[in-house]
């Protein structure tokens, strides 16, 4: 399979831009949904034309596609849905992918449905069992895009988030090596199918497993502007005015690379003057227009830089680290603080480099408040992100 992908051009299967004018939405999915997580179940029926919505689930990226697939059916029917599932993997123990993409029975199926849910797993397999080897279209790929364009829902999760912008992760290295090395065409990354556009690029698993540093290498190499990391149990529902709401458990990372810099003198990764920002559940953040409309529950606390509730200064030794990044932003934007520094550092060759990450507040930087459900909860629009790398003299005990 990596052998095949290296073959493809890097986008030889992304759409052109008037087929990003699609009628239908997305619903991309962090990875490790729940089966209680009825908010983003219930949407994707509704993004699909609600209750009774035919909805075609695809295995094609796990490891066990009848009990990954027949689990999204499950769960799907319960919360209204007609869902019926399409067995596509290169894992099936009857089925040919290149049998199934062709089947009249299954395309025609396709073509009197209103949504299409990928499974998690890898999403290298997705691509190989819908994409020829010549990077071209299957037919079951033609009905798919054909549903979407004609306001059907794409939905995914992990794996089926992973593919819906036009570049994505594919045999990943962990965060550190990833800014160390940086990622290779065909290696590290692979074509997606591009449903959300060539400007977006999208990732995810993002928080909870510290990924979010891992995009920037990727939206430098590719030239994305915007990056969109998604956590667990969490969705962004985009529509077809670029109108992003956020769902779920927790939240997203949003990079914005318009402004950033990098010093290509320096042979180790380096970035300048990006911004960063946490859409929590229940925000929304317009693609086009790059604006940003806190929840509710937000909108009448915007935080005052005057009226800090933070005193402290705290330092981050391990920003890669579980949810980390996050709780270094909220305390940042509420508090007097006006930069924090966190550290990343490994034990993988070099072991003594390392990278700095300094967040800082800017003129534009915002953050708003709620603790209506009882937790406090944040918002975080436009902090400054500057990355350098750093070197640390080993071993520190002699």
């Amino acid at each position: 399979m990596a052998l095949l992908l290296c073959q493809l051009p890097m986008n030889a299967h992304a759409e052109d831009a008037t087929l990003q004018q699609s009628k239908g939405s997305l619903v991309i999915i962090g990875g490790a949904l729940r089966v209680d997580n009825a908010v983003v179940w219930q949407r994707i029926v509704q993004q699909a034309g609600g209750k009774g919505a035919k909805i075609a689930v695809i295995p094609a990226a796990a490891g066990s596609p009848e009990r990954s697939g027949g689990f999204a059916v499950e769960s799907l029917n319960q919360n209204g849905a007609q869902a019926f599932l399409i067995p596509l993997s290169v894992k099936h123990a009857q089925f040919k992918p290149e049998d199934i993409v062709n089947d009249a029975v299954w395309l025609d199926k396709l073509k009197n449905a209103s949504g299409v849910y990928f499974t998690g797993g890898d999403q290298g397999r997705i691509v190989q069992a819908l994409v020829k080897p010549d990077g071209s279209k299957t037919a079951m790929l033609e009905a798919i895009w054909a549903l979407y364009q004609r306001g059907g829902v794409i939905a995914g999760s992990s794996a089926g988030a992973a593919i819906m912008s036009t570049t994505m992760f594919y045999d990943a290295k962990p965060v550190l090596p990833t800014l160390k090395s940086g990622v290779t065409d065909g290696k590290e990354i692979a074509a997606g199918l591009g449903f959300i556009g060539p400007d977006v690029f999208i990732d995810q698993h993002l928080i909870i497993r510290g990924r979010f540093a891992r995009m920037l290498p990727v939206m430098l190499k590719k030239n994305y502007k915007l990056g969109l990391g998604v956590d667990e149990n969490t969705a962004m529902v985009v529509s077809n005015q670029g109108e992003v709401e956020v769902i779920g458990y927790k939240g997203a990372i949003l990079f914005d690379l318009s402004q950033a810099k990098t010093d290509d003198s320096q042979k180790n990764f380096n970035l300048s003057n990006a911004r960063i920002s946490y859409l929590d559940r229940g925000d929304r953040f317009n693609l086009r227009s790059r604006t940003l409309v806190p929840s509710t529950d937000k909108l009448l606390h915007k935080l005052n830089p005057a009226q800090t509730n933070n005193a402290d200064h705290r330092f981050y030794p391990d920003i890669l680290a579980n949810t980390v990044v996050t709780d270094l932003m909220f305390h940042l934007i509420d508090g007097k603080q006006e930069r924090a520094i966190g550290l990343a550092f490994g034990m993988d060759n070099p072991a003594e480099l390392g990278f700095e990450f300094n967040f800082s507040k800017v003129a534009e930087s915002l953050g708003y408040f709620s603790s209506a459900s009882g937790a406090e909860s944040y918002t975080v629009h436009n902090l400054r992100l500057d990355i350098r790398p750093v070197s640390m003299n080993l071993p520190i005990y002699k």
